[in-house]
């Protein structure tokens, strides 16, 4: 290799994330470069939410999700491809992130998540947790023990059935409104002692749904990982999965810039001194 080849390579990673500095400033761009996230559920919200956060530079990013990728996920999975037919989803989407950040720390952990895998799942404590699974009793033992151990977190709630993107909402989980699968995270949380502070993504959207026994089945790829829980079979557009999921990356990255120490931040002493003390100091 020639000297001005090296050069040109060390010139062309450093443009990576060139816009995202020009927004932030460097100091924040850094920041974000050095945090580490978890994302639990790599599917569709999961997998747009992943795309977000590798795309703006997150160095440190953990995937866990035990289930295959089958053909009923291309509509709506970002990694989902006639290519990828049959891998496990935090590879495929491990592969991907590779793709647009060959420097980010992936690491992809092929669990489901219960009671016995969520301590794995958390240790080492990420920066910030995102809860984007579907199962009920999954999310709840979740989320109730991230709440415990005080790690900021972004959870989805339902994506599939809604056409509506306008109607997308952020704000605490103990203020949702018309959102099924929110109304019974509340209520079991509730009974495990949760109160505000888990911030989530919803909709909405009036939707005729119910909790019941589901009708049919989603037919499931071999997989070393599978727990043998039906799935009931909801419509979805690729559209609404993709902005909820980019909507929760979105909120995943200004939490994590909330807590930026560094020039600037609420707590650094340029922000404490007056301009022309700063401009004195310059002098």
């Amino acid at each position: 290799m020639y000297p001005w080849q090296s050069w040109y390579r060390l010139l062309t990673e450093m443009d990576r994330f060139l816009r995202i500095e020009k927004l932030l400033g460097h100091d924040k761009t850094a920041w974000l470069q050095a945090r580490s996230v978890t994302i639990v559920g790599v599917g569709a919200v999961g997998g747009y939410a992943l795309e977000g956060l590798a795309r703006a530079g997150i160095g440190r990013i953990r995937l866990v999700d035990f289930d295959v990728v089958g053909i009923s996920n291309i509509n709506r999975q970002l990694h989902a491809l006639d290519s990828t037919q049959g891998m496990l989803k935090v590879e495929a989407a491990k592969k991907r992130v590779l793709d647009i950040n060959p420097r980010c720390e992936v690491e992809a952990l092929p669990l489901f998540a219960n009671q016995d895998t969520i301590p794995e799942i958390l240790r080492p404590r990420p920066d910030l947790l995102i809860d984007a699974i579907d199962s009920l009793s999954s999310k709840i033992a979740l989320l109730a023990s991230a709440y415990r151990q005080n790690i900021p977190l972004v959870s989805s709630m339902g994506a599939a059935l809604r056409t509506d993107p306008t109607k997308i909402v952020v704000d605490d989980l103990l203020k949702t409104k018309k959102c099924p699968l929110a109304r019974r995270l509340r209520k079991k949380l509730r009974q495990n002692g949760v109160g505000a502070g888990i911030t989530c993504v919803y909709s909405t959207e009036e939707i005729d749904f119910d909790y019941g026994e589901p009708e049919e089945y989603a037919q499931r790829g071999p997989s070393p990982h599978h727990q043998g829980r039906p799935r009931r079979l909801l419509g979805s557009l690729p559209t609404l999965t993709g902005i909820f999921g980019l909507i929760v990356a979105n909120t995943a990255l200004y939490t994590l810039l909330a807590g930026y120490e560094g020039p600037g931040s609420p707590g650094s002493l340029s922000a404490q001194l007056e301009p022309e003390e700063i401009e004195a100091g310059n002098q």
